[in-house]
């Protein structure tokens, strides 16, 4: 029996031996063809992966944000007297000029305090005449001990006294005088006129806090506020003292664009609640596209990164080592390199080192390779490029700049 038990385990034995070398050889197999260069080139089939070419250009330095349009200057107009208004000068929405007359109030009851300030004061200075010519000429008896010193003091006073009596109808006549300047409203800036709010015949109210007249909002020059997170004040700050700083706007509406701004404000402290912090841009719109209230994009720029290399930051891979991108080559194989990165902008990188201008890197498709494999690239559809991958440019200018 034992003898029948060694003869049927033999074949098993055997069938197992032959399976385990098999898996043996199948594991042992990658490890036996030398470098990874000579196993692409034995067979295995390239990796489909999509590539960019590394450009050298100039990058300007934004900072992006959102913000909004509001008038450089928007003046609430009121009445500074109590009056009746007689006539209107303007329609709602016109542009007008500092110093254009918008509002009429009736004229009568102010030219009447005049008429009565300037009675009141040709009557003083009669007085005031009668009594210095009463002091002159006590004066004379004075000095010849004809009148007493309490009588002659009299005459004194009451001189000093009409000048200042006319000196006070000269204030009160100066103040009907402007009482009437103030029946005449005047714009006090350049602007346009929002709704109009009362019409002729309506009494208004001398300073009225709870309502105006008109609104007028200088629309040219515009400004823009917005804000930027707080570590982006120091480098705008070192930009704006250097003279570099520029101010672009989008409108999000209308898609205008406006490259001439001109940073004028830094608000002087940061919300401690959003870690923002506010500035202020003005542009000259002339043609007033800039519209109070509207929502844009801006753009700081605070500088350029000149003749930088830049690759789509899909290329860049992160690892224990460090920033890696792998390189096609002009044989079709890849290489790994470890890259030094400046920033990043948008969907770009800025290199440092590590690829030159002209050299093509894979955008996707690096979990598949391995250094020294063979890739092909592909479209973004999946369709083979037709055009050969260009070979590194090696031109002093394409240098990697440090």
């Amino acid at each position: 029996m034992a003898g029948r038990a060694n003869f049927l385990m033999k074949p098993r034995l055997s069938s197992l031996s032959l399976l385990i070398t098999a898996t043996a050889l199948l594991i042992l197999a990658p490890g036996c063809g030398g470098n990874s260069a000579a196993k692409s080139a034995g067979g295995v089939p390239a990796v489909p992966v999509q590539v960019a070419v590394a450009v050298q250009q100039d990058v300007p330095r934004r900072v992006e944000s959102i913000g909004t349009v509001q008038a450089l200057r928007s003046v609430s107009v009121k009445s500074q007297v109590d009056g009746i208004i007689s006539q209107i000068h303007f329609k709602e929405g016109d542009d007008v000029k500092v110093g254009d007359s918008l509002i009429t109030l009736d004229r009568r009851p102010f030219e009447n305090a005049v008429l009565q300030a300037r009675a009141a004061l040709a009557n003083a200075r009669a007085q005031d005449t009668q009594a210095k010519a009463d002091a002159e000429r006590y004066a004379h008896l004075d000095q010849q001990s004809a009148i007493s010193k309490e009588a002659y003091a009299q005459y004194l006073t009451k001189a000093e006294s009409t000048t200042a009596e006319v000196q006070s109808r000269e204030a009160a006549l100066a103040n009907a005088e402007l009482q009437l300047g103030y029946s005449e409203i005047n714009a006090p800036i350049s602007g346009r006129t929002g709704q109009r709010l009362l019409h002729e015949g309506a009494l208004v109210k001398a300073n009225d806090n709870n309502f105006a007249l008109v609104t007028i909002n200088q629309l040219a020059p515009a400004s823009v506020a917005y804000a930027v997170p707080d570590r982006a004040l120091d480098e705008i700050r070192e930009a704006l003292g250097a003279g570099r700083v520029t101010v672009a706007v989008t409108d999000r509406t209308t898609g205008i664009k406006r490259e001439n701004g001109e940073l004028a404000f830094i608000d002087n402290t940061i919300d401690p609640s959003t870690g923002m912090i506010t500035l202020k841009a003005v542009f000259p719109n002339d043609d007033k596209a800039l519209w109070p209230g509207r929502f844009v994009y801006v753009v700081t720029q605070t500088g350029v990164d000149a003749q930088a290399i830049v690759v789509p930051s899909t290329a860049v891979q992160n690892s224990q080592t460090g920033a890696t991108i792998y390189v096609l080559k002009p044989d079709q194989t890849v290489e790994l390199r470890t890259v030094k990165i400046m920033r990043t902008a948008g969907d770009t990188t800025l290199l440092a080192s590590g690829v030159k201008a002209g050299e093509t890197v894979v955008t996707d498709g690096q979990l598949r390779l391995l250094p020294g494999m063979k890739a092909e690239p592909r479209a973004p559809s999946g369709a083979p490029l037709i055009a050969d991958v260009a070979p590194a440019n090696n031109s002093a200018k394409s240098e990697t700049r440090p």
